[in-house]
């Protein structure tokens, strides 16, 4: 049996600005582990059809949206995250939880062919898809609402039941999403959430061998305890990067300017697929970089309750100490700061690194702070090459004119998806997302989440 959970102290949610207490929650023990996967086991005997699934999802993206204020305001405090960043989530988790409303009235298999072996001539194959069991969805603190909409949403919609742990450091805006989702007509025991750390909580669901399907957001490291916990048992892992974005000689130098300002500092540059290492062909390197110090100069840093702030704190002070520390060592292996690197707290200044190099670990470990690293590459097959040497490979951006170059980056980037003329952090929520190597396996998109989380069943007839 699993170990049991005792610890009943609540979980205690603050304010990443000013360190206010913002809420308790109710810390999850033995007995409520218990009672959670009983009841969880026991809604999938009860009938749930895929209208009436449907019709809770879309329900829910109205209610959301009666209570966006109420949302955004929690999310934005217990999060750090900028006003603009909080309501371009909640926009986004509304487009993730249609998509899966629509989806959850598309599920079809396929008909066999079995002309091919003698005897089945006037036999009839075809498959069902069918819910796999109870989910277990583990999310991260930097996307406290549209990733807990990419776990539970598709889960929901293939007619799983679902177990929610929310990060620990931001479970109020998971907990006011499952509030309405329960509010909108979704069962009780087909959604519930649990509070706790992932070492005892997690490690405790992990373990349990009623969960037939674990999906995780998190770092490289937790996903590889996660793939070992749950051994035979499927999971979809969206892990770690360095998320690298290629810029050629022939790009739109503005519009990398434009992009890059915005997708390497947004949430402060806590997303995994944020622009952290940006390699420019050298023959317009310093022209970028005296552009991107102009552009990160103006960006405005400090009070996420501000309208006009655009980047806000990291989540704690340890992460803005790791990302200072990063700094440093590149700094003392001869790389620049061109502008920002000052810390006050959690709050660390937008910063663009210049003469960095592959070697680095500002370069090799995963900053996950508001930096950008600037460097200059001669050819295309060294920019391949040190975007390849990463032991992550999630998605990246690559900026040119040329459809050859971008058809040879297509082929040659071993990452999950190449984005031409667009960053490594672009992305829309109906694509099939996720990584290879050290950044996971399996999709996110609804479609793709679905097709993971059922099982096609093989029905033969034989007349």
């Amino acid at each position: 049996m699993p170990p049991a959970v005792s610890d009943s102290s609540a979980v205690t949610v603050h304010d990443k600005w000013s360190g206010e207490i913002l809420g308790e929650l109710e810390r999850a023990t033995e007995p409520l582990i218990e009672k959670t996967m009983a009841g969880a086991v026991d809604a999938l005997r009860q009938p749930w059809s895929a209208l009436d699934r449907a019709a809770a999802l879309r329900g829910a993206v109205a209610m959301l949206r009666e209570r966006r204020a109420e949302l955004t305001t929690v999310m934005r405090r217990e999060t750090g995250f900028t006003t603009t960043d909080v309501h371009d989530e909640f926009e986004r988790a509304m487009v993730t939880l249609q998509l899966c409303a629509e989806e959850s009235t598309r599920l079809g298999g396929e008909v066999i062919p079995l002309g091919a072996s003698a005897g089945f001539e006037q036999r009839v194959a075809f498959t069902l898809r069918v819910p796999i069991g109870v989910v277990l969805a583990i999310t991260p603190f930097n996307a406290p609402l549209n990733t807990v909409c990419h776990k539970i949403g598709p889960a929901l919609a293939a007619g799983n039941s679902v177990v929610l742990k929310p990060a620990l450091l931001t479970p109020l805006t998971a907990q006011l999403l499952v509030d309405t989702l329960h509010a909108a007509g979704v069962p009780g025991g087909y959604l519930q959430i649990l509070h706790g750390s992932g070492s005892e909580l997690g490690l405790r669901l992990l373990r349990d061998p009623r969960i037939a399907f674990a999906t995780f957001t998190g770092s490289t490291e937790v996903g590889l305890i996660v793939k070992r916990e749950t051994g035979i048992r499927p999971v979809q892992l969206e892990l770690g990067s360095t998320s690298t974005t290629i810029v050629c000689e022939d790009g739109d130098l503005d519009r990398v300017v434009v992009d890059v300002r915005r997708s390497g500092f947004r949430k402060a540059g806590q997303v995994c697929t944020s622009v952290q290492n940006l390699l420019v062909q050298r023959r317009v390197a310093d022209q970028l970089r005296e552009l991107l110090t102009v552009g990160v100069t103006s960006l405005r840093s400090g009070d996420p309750g501000e309208a006009s702030t655009e980047v806000g704190p990291v989540i704690t002070q340890q992460a803005a100490e790791y990302a200072n520390e990063l700094i440093a060592d590149a700094v003392s292996a001869g790389a620049q700061i061109a502008v920002g690197a000052a810390r006050e707290r959690n709050l660390l200044a937008p910063t663009l690194m210049t003469g960095v190099n592959p070697n680095m670990r500002i370069v090799r470990e995963e900053v996950f702070a508001p930096v950008v690293n600037l460097i200059s590459f001669d050819a295309l097959p060294e920019a391949f090459a040190i975007a390849n040497a990463s032991r992550y490979g999630l998605q990246a951006g690559f900026y040119t004119a040329s459809i050859a170059n971008a058809l040879h980056a297509a082929r040659s980037l071993e990452v999950g998806g190449v984005i031409i003329n667009g960053t490594s952090s672009t992305r829309a929520d109906g694509m099939p997302y996720g990584g290879v190597k050290d950044s996971g396996f399996g999709r996110e998109g609804p479609a793709y989440a679905i097709s993971e989380m059922t099982v096609p069943r093989l029905v033969v007839l034989t007349p």
